[in-house]
């Protein structure tokens, strides 16, 4: 840029809108004014959805939007929105459902074309500035379509309607109930093995995403069927991301997704949401496989949160950046030069060998540290943290990297669940501790005064209004720590947010929750999102709420609920449902219910012994409720059946269910469990 600018961006609190506030196109936020100003001049909406590390969407700024000539025919002819994904992830929602029904495929930047009604005629991700190999340059297409505006605006008016006939037809097709059977976990187990690598690990091909949750579900599968397909692919997978450039072998945490088969280069940002999710994965992985290979990514994942990702206060920053200096991964990859001029000949030498550090290079010239080529890659980082350490002060010292520093609820939700997840796991007190924290953080400053979550935090405000999966994700980490602590204030914000949730979210109808409100900004469309992408579905972590929910608390509002969500869930997912993991995942907790631990006390620490008795016996997958003196008015209200257990004198009673039926009731857990 020869000038320096400022557009209307410059006042919001979003770093991605902050990142656009001084490009020469007279940039908008989404808000009502923009779009009443667009009709008054009677002019068609250019919108470009991102995020702030997104790589692509660096380029295309860098191209065209800091480039005065396009800037110059997009103020002429158009009203510039420019939307932070993370922080409005219902519009993104809306124009990605566009684009993948216009185009098959969609990613970010996304670029929507459309009238001040909101209603699309055009929509691609990533254009670039001129037309090049076949793919139609951004700068011709906008006066291609500014000259249509102006001389033949009613075919696009006529495209935008059709656009709309085919979404509200999608729309209906998606409401079509069915029977939820356990012929749809073999089904989707089935699939899911036919898309795995057997040589590379993961699902699918290029470019290859995580999916932390698709590992979760074979291990789920596994325990019940014992199918050592399952379990194969499961530790295959888990190995091969560890050992990729994908993994941080230098400062810890997993990039986005990888561009190869490989593993080896990745899209480098990081992402809060894939670290946690990994995070889980992991744990789950050593929880069944003993391999203390993934205890140790568990350790690098939590020591990476900590010093890079987590807010004083206790909230967890949402991303860091793909580039730096323009250039993407330049903080990531060294040569073989720098290694051994920070580490010595001997030492430089041997990192070098052992993590694929070559003056060829895998990556642009230079190399992104792997063990790939390493068949002692399980024992390779033994006795090199001090290494490790010196070519992380290294590279901090070398070159910024950009943090997205706002506190998203959704995102900080999965790694509260993942920390409480790891504490169960390895006896880690301090990621309890986050994991608390950051919770009550939310509770206290990401709330608003009528007791709805908002969606994102930064600078001491918090902003919008919660979304599905802003409601789903929590309540999910409310459920882990419940489980973890047996603190019943977990249990009673996991309910009470849930109802929260079904009243404003739920299709009483048809099943299914909604992406926003029913109260909410009401966009193009109202899309209910089932397909478990780089992170679960709100839908599907909702149903897995509603079951948890339904099973400890034997709320009849919970199990409605539940029988409506899963024949919704059904239906969408009949057809393919290796895309709907997560939701097999609920579905397994629907038909492979839990029994239920009652304990009606009067003492002191009840809570500890139970955990620390269930845990000594190899108990996992157990719903318990410790009704005492102290809690037993908020239990009647969240579990209104416990008001028939009496509270003894003195002692503890212990009773135990299992499909619908109890056991004479003890009073000693060991009796209990013979």
């Amino acid at each position: 840029m020869s000038k320096i600018y400022t557009n209307n961006l410059i006042n919001e609190k979003s770093p991605y809108l902050l990142q656009h506030a001084h490009n020469p196109v007279n940039w908008y936020p989404w808000c009502k004014a923009t779009f009443a100003e667009a009709k008054e001049k009677d002019k068609p909406i250019f919108l470009s959805i991102g995020y702030s590390t997104c790589h692509w969407c660096h380029v295309m700024a860098h191209e065209s939007f800091e480039d005065e000539e396009t800037a110059k025919i997009i103020n002429k002819h158009y009203i510039a929105v420019k939307v932070d994904r993370e922080e409005r992830p219902d519009v993104d929602a809306v124009y990605m459902e566009i684009c993948m029904a216009m185009n098959k495929n969609g990613g970010w930047p996304l670029t929507v074309i459309m009238t001040p009604e909101q209603k699309p005629f055009f929509a691609a991700t990533y254009l670039p500035k001129k037309s090049r190999f076949g793919l139609q340059g951004l700068d011709d297409l906008l006066t291609k379509i500014a000259n249509a505006w102006h001389d033949d605006k009613e075919k696009l008016l006529d495209s935008a309607d059709s656009i709309s006939d085919l979404m509200k037809e999608l729309s209906r097709n998606s409401d079509n109930p069915d029977e939820p059977t356990e012929e749809l976990l073999e089904k989707g187990t089935e699939q899911l093995l036919r898309s795995y690598d057997s040589i590379n690990g993961g699902f699918g091909s290029i470019p290859k995403f995580p999916t932390p949750h698709n590992i979760v579900f074979l291990i789920r599968q596994y325990e019940h069927s014992r199918d050592e397909r399952l379990i194969n692919a499961t530790v295959k997978t888990l190995d091969q991301m560890y050992r990729g450039g994908i993994f941080d072998h230098i400062g810890g945490g997993f990039s986005r997704y990888s561009t190869d088969n490989k593993w080896l280069v990745p899209h480098f940002e990081k992402m809060l949401y894939d670290n946690a999710m990994l995070l889980y994965a992991y744990s789950e992985g050593y929880r069944f496989t003993q391999k203390k290979l993934y205890k140790t990514v568990c350790n690098k994942v939590i020591e990476y949160v900590f010093k890079e990702m987590t807010h004083d206060k206790g909230g967890f920053f949402s991303a860091q950046d793909a580039d730096s200096d323009r250039l993407e991964g330049k903080y990531y990859v060294f040569t073989p030069d720098e290694i051994i001029s920070m580490l010595g000949n001997e030492k430089g030498n041997a990192f070098c060998d052992a993590y694929d550090i070559t003056p060829k290079g895998n990556f642009e010239g230079k190399s992104i540290p792997n063990l790939l080529k390493n068949e002692s890659y399980e024992t390779a980082h033994q006795n090199r943290e001090n290494e490790t350490n010196i070519l992380y002060q290294y590279r901090l010292k070398r070159t910024a990297l950009f943090k997205d520093d706002k506190v998203l609820v959704s995102w900080s939700s999965l790694m509260i669940l993942a920390m409480t997840r790891a504490h169960r796991i390895f006896g880690y007190e301090t990621c309890l501790q986050a994991a608390e924290k950051a919770f009550m953080f939310i509770m206290e400053n990401m709330i608003n005064k009528d007791g709805r979550l908002t969606v994102s935090w930064r600078l001491d405000k918090a902003g919008g209004e919660g979304k599905l999966c802003d409601y789903a994700f929590f309540i999910w980490a409310a459920l882990e720590l419940y489980d973890t602590t047996l603190k019943t204030s977990y249990l009673e914000t996991a309910s009470n947010m849930a109802i929260m949730m079904i009243n404003r979210f739920f299709d009483h109808v048809n099943g299914g929750f909604y992406i926003y409100a029913d109260d909410d900004e009401c966009l193009y469309t109202r899309p209910k999102e089932t397909y478990d992408g780089a992170m679960p579905s709100g839908n599907s972590v909702a149903s897995l709420d509603c079951e948890r929910l339904a099973q400890i608390t034997l709320d009849d509002k919970f199990r409605n609920i539940v029988n409506k969500q899963f024949g919704y869930i059904a239906g969408c997912l009949k057809n393919y449902p290796a895309g709907h993991t997560f939701a097999l995942l609920a579905l397994s907790e629907f038909f492979r219910p839990r029994d239920n631990l009652i304990c009606v006390t009067n003492e002191q620490n009840t809570e500890k012994s139970v955990l620390l008795f269930l845990a000594g016996r190899g108990i996992k997958h157990i719903n318990v409720i410790i009704k005492t003196p102290e809690n037993s008015a908020s239990l009647s209200k969240t579990a209104p059946y416990t008001g028939n257990y009496q509270i003894p004198h003195e002692g503890t009673m212990y009773y135990l269910c299992r499909d619908y039926t109890c056991k004479p009731p003890c009073d000693s857990l060991e009796e209990l469990f013979l």
